[in-house]
């Protein structure tokens, strides 16, 4: 239904982190365990299953930023799938930070994904257009 929802043109609102993460015991019972389940990846997944071309991850950031918070500090504006994994292996994306959101793009990518893009709610029209945020090209 939500590839279907997506292919028909719909703005679709299907998954996020959270929940309560479980598993069954020995003894068939259910029972809570320690985890996360994280939103970008989870949305990397889902984007991937429904052969979606273009992934975009939301956040509080206009850009994803190379060496942040130091005085060389930049932003990344237009970065292809293999520039994108040798700045991951580098480790500017820390895992509390910007990590899990790259994590997401770089398995979108590989999985076939074409396009990704990095960015917050007030500049989404412009990096729709183009003029803002941080996209990532995967393979042509």
């Amino acid at each position: 239904m939500i590839r279907d929802a997506a292919h028909a043109g719909h703005i679709v609102v299907a998954c996020g982190g959270g929940g309560i993460p479980i598993k069954v015991d020995a003894q068939n019972r259910y029972c809570g365990v320690e985890a996360v389940i994280d939103k970008d990846l989870t949305s990397s997944v889902l984007a991937s299953n429904i052969d979606a071309s273009l992934l975009i991850i939301l956040t509080d950031v206009p850009q994803v930023l190379l060496d942040f918070g130091k005085p060389t500090q930049r932003p990344l504006g237009a970065v292809t799938l293999e520039e994108l994994e040798v700045f991951y292996a580098e480790g500017h994306f820390p895992p509390g930070s910007m990590g899990p959101k790259v994590e997401a793009v770089i398995r979108f990518l590989k999985a076939g994904g074409r396009r990704a893009m990095i960015t917050n709610a007030a500049n989404l029209e412009q990096a729709i257009e183009g003029r803002a945020g941080t996209h990532f090209v995967g393979r042509i």
